[in-house]
């Protein structure tokens, strides 16, 4: 089963050093029933791209609650088997968790499949994305207008080898 695991580029940057995304259950996003029920789709390329959505919202509130975070928001597409990701039923059909699951035990690094990052160019809108998600939750219109721009950008595609260069450790 394919999730997407949020994190932050310092995030990634400790997995790389680690080998492990983190010990479970970890939060992660996936095509789960509830999902495929809001989204009323069979296409399962459109689904992973809600579920890989869903985790670039949750790297952005990762990054509202680090300052010091680079501003880009950080996904990780991983691999794991099947029955390890489990969605929460009394939260299944909640819209703020929908695709939310937990991974049980440690995720490794190496079961990536692939990063995906936000260019350079996205971190001012991601920036005052970030700064504008409490103001969003709490039901300021403006303020979601500010944080669905964030997701006007597309997160780039990276191969698991591009990931030293990513956080800065490649040669």
């Amino acid at each position: 089963m394919r999730v997407y695991v949020p994190l932050t580029l310092s995030g990634l940057a400790e997995a790389y050093k680690t080998g492990e995304l983190g010990a479970g259950p970890l939060l992660a996003y996936a095509v789960t029933p509830a999902l495929r029920e809001w989204y009323l789709s069979d296409d399962i390329e459109e689904l992973e791209y809600a579920a890989l959505n869903r985790a670039a919202l949750a790297s952005l509130r990762l990054l509202a609650a680090d300052a010091g975070a680079a501003r880009r928001r950080v996904v990780v597409a991983v691999d794991v088997a099947d029955g390890a990701a489990v969605a929460d039923p009394d939260r299944a059909l909640d819209p703020s968790a929908l695709g939310e699951v937990r991974v049980a035990g440690t995720v490794r690094l190496a079961k990536a499949a692939a990063v995906h990052v936000d260019s350079d160019d996205a971190e001012e809108d991601v920036t005052v994305a970030a700064d504008a998600l409490a103001a969003a939750d709490a039901g300021d219109d403006d303020a979601q207008f500010v944080v669905d721009g964030a997701e006007d950008h597309e997160l780039l595609w990276y191969a698991t080898q591009e990931i030293p260069n990513l956080v800065g450790l490649g040669g």
